[in-house]
């Protein structure tokens, strides 16, 4: 039997984590998350069952989620990592220029970043992901490792939470003034 090895599927795992815990927030009033649905353009569709049955992703997306939190507009894009190593191309230029804007507008932007190997989840904060994006602009490293991290920024596991990156998000603001 042939084996399933799509790379359609990547982040699905996250996104469900995720989505599940932006859900507990909500119940708890904590925050407002939203999952951006991913653009794509339909090519054809089934007429009896009006189901889209190819379609292709529009290049550009924002971010993964945007909502509030206590009142603060948050946006975040959520990346998957099954090695030490994360390459700067699978953030995409358009989606820097977004979160730049965003925190422009009195917001926070971040990656939540799942280091599948290690089963650990790490909150970039915007300012560090551009430092990594500029030095590679720059010449320099066009990924960074898992040992440039600032280890305050590793979410704690928290239990009934799958994803707590609320507290973490409390840090980024203190850090902040």
């Amino acid at each position: 039997m042939p084996t399933w090895n799509s790379r359609g599927l990547r982040g699905s795992t996250l996104e469900d984590l995720l989505n599940r815990t932006n859900e507990k927030y909500a119940e708890n009033g904590l925050a407002l998350i939203q999952k951006i649905p991913t653009p794509i353009t339909p090519i054809t569709i089934d007429k009896e069952t009006r189901h889209i049955t190819l379609a292709y992703f529009d290049q550009k997306s924002t971010v993964d989620y945007i909502g509030a939190v206590q009142g603060i507009p948050v946006c975040f894009d959520a990346k998957e990592c099954n090695t030490d190593t994360f390459p700067l191309a699978n953030v995409h230029p358009h989606q820097i220029s977004f979160m730049e804007q965003f925190e422009k507008q009195d917001g926070i932007a971040f990656l939540l970043i799942f280091f599948t190997h290690r089963e650990e989840f790490y909150y970039l904060r915007l300012c560090d992901l551009l430092y990594f994006w500029e030095r590679a602009e720059e010449g320099g490293r066009k990924s960074f490792r898992y040992e440039e991290l600032n280890p305050e920024y590793f979410l704690p596991k928290i239990p009934g939470v799958l994803v707590p990156y609320l507290d973490i998000l409390q840090k980024d603001l203190d850090d902040r003034d």
